[in-house]
């Protein structure tokens, strides 16, 4: 949706050259549900679904300059744009060495990341289950993760991490791109590189009715696209989820005895 919408459309138009390059089978590839080019669009967080989209900035020698995973915002998409613009001006500077270089391209990544605004940082904020996919897979191994103690937190029900726990999708970008200065496109790592959160991501766009709830019954029998033969587990566990959302559904239709009973707030903490 950010593609389409300003500033990002214009900036693209007028600044780059725009291709694409369809990623399904790939290795690093997530699974979602299909979702056609003249569907609904929706917002959603900056860096969510990092396996199922990524936005790449290139010289023209196939140099990366910058990689965006997931979805971004049209008006950050255009901060980062302009990043790598300026990241192809020393990239192109022929009176510098390679090494001035990659010492300049990791304190501009630096400088970008502390430059980004609270609003931005804001929209950043890795979604509840990647969160929760980070700390039971890999507590003490994600980079995603600063306190493993605080981001345990996520897996007691109904828990939202403390303010800490976790690093937020624009510095995990800035903070692997700093392990990457002007590496080729083919001899980019991409598996490492968007490898946070869960496989599956879907927000369930074409399955919306006009005032933007996901009809169950649509979203039940979607059917799946990307690297599903190479991870139906992914597969597995959407349908899963898909089924406890509708079970969830049915239950709260029951509830209002206890509701009445234990109060709102305890009810909606026995669902989680």
């Amino acid at each position: 949706m950010s593609l389409s919408q300003e500033p990002a459309f214009s900036y693209l138009k007028n600044n780059f050259v725009v291709g694409y390059k369809d990623i399904t089978g790939l290795p690093y590839a997530g699974v979602s549900g299909v979702h056609m080019p003249t569907g609904n669009a929706v917002n959603t967080t900056n860096g969510a679904g990092p396996h199922n989209l990524q936005t790449f900035v290139l010289a023209p020698d196939g140099t990366v300059m910058t990689c965006l995973p997931g979805y971004w915002n049209s008006q950050d998409l255009v901060c980062e744009l302009q990043l790598g613009q300026d990241l192809y001006k020393v990239w192109s500077d022929r009176y510098m060495s390679r090494q001035e270089k990659d010492v300049r391209f990791r304190a501009m990544q630096q400088q970008h990341l502390r430059s980004h605004s609270p609003q931005m940082i804001r929209r950043s904020k890795m979604q509840g289950f990647d969160q929760k996919y980070e700390a039971k897979n890999r507590l003490q191994t994600s980079d995603c993760i600063l306190d493993s103690r605080l981001a345990s937190v996520v897996l007691q029900k109904g828990a939202k991490p403390p303010v800490g726990a976790f690093k937020t999708t624009d510095q995990i970008m800035h903070d692997r791109m700093m392990a990457r200065p002007f590496v080729p496109y083919d001899q980019f790592d991409i598996v490492a590189y968007t490898d946070y959160g869960r496989p599956f991501y879907n927000k369930n766009e074409d399955q919306r009715t006009a005032s933007g709830e996901v009809n169950k019954e649509l979203a039940k029998a979607q059917p799946l696209m990307g690297n599903v033969n190479e991870m139906p587990g992914a597969a597995k566990r959407a349908r899963r989820q898909q089924r406890r959302q509708m079970a969830g559904g049915r239950m709260m239709n029951r509830a209002g005895s206890y509701m009445a009973r234990r109060g709102i707030q305890t009810f909606v903490r026995a669902m989680r």
